[in-house]
């Protein structure tokens, strides 16, 4: 067999034959397999939680970088870290708890997040009420979020606890790792400082404020496929660099830093929805004065009908668009976003509309255009984090924390064993591997790594010797009671389409060799399965 392609990596090619326990000079003991029993009943419990997923999911969006408060001074995050439920299982958690006769109070999920802790003090806490949305979603978001200048950290992390009103603890949930700055940089950025530039691929959110008043902040959001400007929630975009050479149906992305002066496109990663490529400019600082007019979205000019209209990002100063700047973007930078091809039509929000505003030329200098307060953008970069795990398998009374995440995978070994290096975090020793339906024996190394055994192809069917085709199967993590936590990571066995090279192949095969036929045929597909990971 040939080794696999490992998360965004090829693995050098090994030879794969049939696997098994691997000669190991750790004690047995840190092997774990379940007793036959208990594996076949969990295994019909797996096989019913594929054909139909029971998953419940938690995800936290956040911001990367936290402006410190000084003082009495509360600087409350922006945009505001938001959790969102989803997935079938929390109505199958509703009705277990309406079957004990707990009432439908018993299900409502609160929950309180904070700043990991510090040392020994206690971090101030803000308590989540979670609100079912149209898509039934739930949405809760802590607003009153701060750090302050007594806490000398220069990186944390969120902490959310969540709970059922019945006091049952459903587990504790953490964000990733948040940069402490102390106010935007205003000097030219260089891209030595990676930690504040933002790359080509990578996920923003981009805010208004009129004013400087913080009551006026209105987040860029997608809802009913439209883009609106929401005071409620803030959707994530991916900012995507594109090569302006091209035209926008075309449109092919490219990696780097983002610079101002740039062509990029915005695209929601949670809809799709996206804007037509756009110019990013920074609004600079002239104090002249100048009208500018705005058109609907919905109507009238429309920029990206023409064969070439992408976006610009411009650098915003004082209220003014700088067309000649082209240094990296920051966190928290103030910018424009300029439809390519239009006549200095900018992207601008008018209460809770999103519409294009015609900026009005600085008769003093020619490197600038006046913009209006909607058209000024502040730009961070924001990460996501998602939990998702299942209680279908058994009635889960202990917390689902730590729930583990897994970001790589491994394959290591060959001739007669395949043994898969399971990377993330939150790893414990009560953690087994499962390949879709099939346990796994699993060997727990650290919180970041789990080794475990490939299972052979024959164990997903006795008919496996005459397929043709790849074997692709789910990556699970069970723990001991039961719980599921799935991934988005899968296996694949592929046979084989070509024969070993120098074999001789018969053209006249007797009637009576089918059981010679069936051996040759059952090692030649052993030996010639590929195995392959994916995200």
């Amino acid at each position: 067999m040939a080794a696999p392609l490992a998360a965004r990596a090829a693995a050098p090619a090994e030879p794969l034959t049939h696997p098994y326990r691997p000669r190991s000079r750790s004690p047995l003991r840190y092997w774990a397999r379940s007793n036959p029993y208990e594996t076949s009943l969990l295994r019909d419990g797996v096989r019913r939680y594929l054909q139909l997923p029971a998953d419940q999911t938690v995800l936290i969006l956040h911001a990367k970088v936290a402006q410190k408060s000084y003082g009495n001074e509360k600087r409350f995050f922006c945009p505001p870290p938001c959790v969102y439920l989803s997935g079938p299982g929390w109505k199958l958690k509703q009705e277990q708890i309406k079957a004990r006769d707990l009432g439908e109070e018993g299900f409502q999920v609160c929950g309180y997040m904070g700043l990991d802790s510090m040392g020994s003090s206690l971090m101030e806490t803000q308590k989540l009420s979670f609100e079912e949305q149209p898509d039934a979603k739930g949405f809760g978001c802590a607003k009153a979020l701060y750090i302050s200048d007594a806490d000398k950290r220069k990186h944390f992390r969120l902490v959310l606890k969540l709970f059922f009103s019945n006091g049952q603890e459903i587990g504790t949930f953490h964000s990733k790792l948040i940069k402490v700055i102390s106010k935007p940089s205003q000097k030219k950025q260089s891209l030595k400082n990676t930690d504040l530039c933002i790359s080509s691929g990578s996920k923003v959110s981009l805010f208004n404020r009129l004013r400087s008043q913080t009551v006026s902040t209105r987040y860029l959001s997608v809802e009913g496929g439209a883009f609106i400007a929401s005071a409620r929630q803030w959707a994530a975009f991916t900012l995507h660099l594109a090569d302006e050479r091209c035209t926008w149906s075309e449109f092919p992305l490219r990696e780097g830093y983002i610079r101002y002066g740039s062509v990029v496109q915005l695209v929601c990663t949670a809809t799709g929805v996206t804007l037509p490529p756009l110019v990013s400019l920074h609004p600079c600082g002239c104090r002249a004065r100048g009208a500018g007019c705005s058109v609907p979205l919905s109507d009238g000019y429309h920029p990206w009908d023409d064969a070439a209209a992408p976006q610009i990002i411009r650098k915003v100063m004082k209220q003014y668009a700088m067309l000649d700047v082209d240094e990296p973007i920051s966190q928290l930078h103030k910018c424009a976003f300029q439809f390519q091809g239009s006549d200095s039509m900018y992207l601008c929000l008018s209460t809770e509309k999103v519409i294009q505003f015609q900026a009005s030329p600085c008769p003093k200098e020619a490197n600038r255009e006046l913009l209006n307060d909607g058209s000024c953008w502040t730009i961070i970069g924001t990460e996501t984090v998602e939990y998702t795990f299942s209680e279908s398998l058994a009635c889960i009374r202990e917390p689902v924390s730590p729930v583990p995440l897994i970001t790589a995978l491994q394959l290591t070994g060959g001739g007669d064993v395949a043994m898969l290096e399971v990377q993330g975090e939150y790893f414990h020793p009560h953690l087994k591997v499962w390949f879709g339906d099939v346990e796994a024996e699993t060997m727990y190394r650290s919180p970041k790594s789990l080794t475990c055994v490939v299972p052979d192809v024959s164990a997903f069917g006795s008919d496996w010797r005459w397929l043709r085709y790849p074997i692709t199967v789910p990556l699970l993590l069970i723990r001991d009671d039961g719980l599921i936590y799935s991934s988005s990571f899968t296996f694949t066995y592929t046979p084989e389409q070509s024969f070993i090279p120098g074999q001789q192949v018969l053209s006249d095969v007797p009637q009576d060799s089918d059981k010679l036929l069936d051996s040759i045929h059952q090692e030649f597909t052993r030996t010639n399965f590929h195995l392959f990971m994916q995200s």
